[in-house]
């Protein structure tokens, strides 16, 4: 008797159904993260939103994102992962309309924190989709590697993406997600109902590190707006170390920490956190300045801003498929030193590069910033992994990504402050993208501290 387990044709188009939606929801949560930066400067003429204006824009979403991270899991485990991510794209469809259709200033960032926190009710609930539909191994690997690829597409297409719609109406980079998100509740339609698990919420770890990076990023931004000596600024930052000690307290005493303090003392994590951080500071806070810089200083449009970015992503596009076998012929350490390395090499000379450069060489010098993507965040992840039981896979997963969101919000927050508060544009220009530089130099030196392989 032929004992083995075939998919039947209902079985296959359910599988197709729930990867196309699982590739379709991260390609819009990636997409949304860095469309807007070409679209900065086109908001602000139209808003007349300020630097501090722009800031929370940008970082509205990824904060609420970073911070939901950590327990949506959980609530993807408890609920379902097809009514999770139901619920996340319904509710990201909803308020990116909300975005599209903002009035003011205030409504967009309002809007934006909104959907931030749709985005992180999908993300997980997409992972779950698809090792629900693909039980086999093999075929689970090659539907996440389709799956990573969605994000990929949207890094590459974000920037020209955004600057062809802003040449319409920036709008219509929010509200493109609409037929898109429609599609995606529709392929969902198809998926079976997933199991549901009872799944305790941290509720006070939650709340807690929504305040303190809420109030962490809050201080940076209005550091440069008011100052750092500013009673806003001051009751910010003493909110943030607060709300910061009460995170601590709460997953040292509650019964189902999202973050086990005793992971934190492992030093591959610690490492491996850190580098993730720093890269995030470069990566994300580099499109922030320099869109501003490409639209302001030199007087591109938004596609020709976008077009800048090309061969950066593109760059880390084709070097990532070979990144395994480097991996192991190389060994691990050696290249994500070595990206973070070209990393702090590109920001640097793009920090000190002579303003009246061509902009095709400010193209090609970013390039070596889009190599270090897929030097570092596959292998750093593949070093989690392989360094923790799958029991804790999901935790440790859910720490080192929620570091490198953090990452990136304050980037954006410190680099706008400096922008606000420099002398000249290209000061706070230069000095942003040196300290991303000496940030990536420092974890290329400790990244020779994580295991070989």
């Amino acid at each position: 008797m032929n004992t083995t387990t075939t998919l039947t044709p209902a079985g296959v188009r359910h599988s197709k159904a729930a990867l196309l939606a699982a590739v379709t929801g991260f390609f819009v949560i990636t997409l949304d993260a860095v469309v807007v930066n070409v679209a900065l400067r086109q908001i602000s003429l139209d808003l007349g939103a300020t630097i501090t204006g722009l800031q929370w824009i940008v970082d509205g979403y990824t904060l609420l994102f970073a911070s939901c991270l950590l327990s949506a899991g959980a609530f993807s485990d408890r609920v379902g992962a097809r009514r999770a991510y139901a619920i996340g794209m319904a509710a990201f469809v909803v308020t990116s309309l909300g975005c599209g259709l903002a009035p003011t200033v205030t409504v967009l960032i309002v809007a934006r924190i909104l959907q931030g926190t749709a985005a992180a009710v999908m993300l997980p609930a997409s992972m779950a989709l698809i090792g629900e539909a693909f039980p086999d191994p093999i075929k689970r690997a090659r539907a996440v590697g389709m799956w990573a690829m969605g994000g990929a597409l949207a890094s590459i297409s974000g920037p020209v993406l955004g600057g062809l719609l802003s040449l319409v109406d920036w709008r219509l980079i929010f509200l493109i997600n609409l037929p898109v998100g429609a599609a995606a509740l529709l392929l969902l339609r198809r998926v079976p109902r997933s199991p549901q698990r009872s799944v305790p919420v941290d509720w006070a770890g939650q709340v807690t590190a929504i305040t303190a990076m809420g109030a962490l990023t809050y201080g940076a931004i209005e550091a440069g707006a008011a100052g750092i000596t500013a009673p806003p600024t001051i009751v910010a930052f003493g909110l943030f170390v607060l709300a910061g000690a009460g995170f601590v307290v709460s997953q040292r005493r509650g019964a189902h920490p999202m973050v086990p303090l005793p992971l934190l003392g492992n030093r591959t994590l610690a490492v491996s956190t850190g580098i993730g951080f720093s890269y995030m500071v470069g990566y994300f806070g580099l499109p922030f300045v320099m869109s501003l810089y490409l639209q302001q200083e030199r007087g591109l449009s938004p596609v020709e801003t976008g077009a800048v970015f090309v061969p950066m992503m593109l760059a880390g596009a084709i070097l990532t498929p070979f990144i395994a076998g480097l991996s192991q012929r190389c060994g691990a350490r050696t290249l994500i030193a070595g990206g973070m390395g070209l990393m702090a090499t590109g920001l640097t000379l793009i920090a000190l590069l002579p303003a009246a450069m061509p902009v095709w060489v400010v193209a090609a010098v970013m390039i070596l910033v889009g190599l270090a993507g897929p030097l570092v965040i596959p292998t750093i992840t593949a070093v989690l992994l392989n360094n923790f039981d799958s029991q804790r896979a999901g935790t440790v997963s859910g720490i080192f990504n929620t570091s490198r969101q953090i990452g990136g919000a304050l980037a954006v927050a410190v680099f706008g402050s400096l922008l606000a508060r420099s002398t000249t544009f290209l000061q706070g220009f230069s000095t942003s993208l040196l300290i991303a530089a000496g940030l990536a130099l420092a974890m290329a030196t400790l990244a020779t501290r994580l295991p070989r392989r």
